[in-house]
């Protein structure tokens, strides 16, 4: 998702993007280390991804702060 699609939604929805995108990332690591086959790329996919999520989380917090 880009950060477009991420602007045109509420903090409820992007919180609970977030904790979805946590999440994954924990069962991507516990594949990892019980030797299943995991695709390298998806950890960083997965990681930008929260990066991002949480930019445009701040992105709001910020701009409700100035109103």
């Amino acid at each position: 998702m880009d950060a477009k699609q991420l602007r045109a939604k509420s903090a409820a929805e992007l919180q609970d993007e977030l904790l979805k995108l946590r999440r994954e990332q924990f069962a991507l690591r516990m594949q990892r280390a019980t030797g299943q086959g995991v695709k390298p790329d998806q950890f960083g996919k997965v990681r930008k991804s929260i990066a991002r999520l949480k930019t445009v989380l701040r992105e709001g917090a910020a701009a409700g702060d100035r109103k």
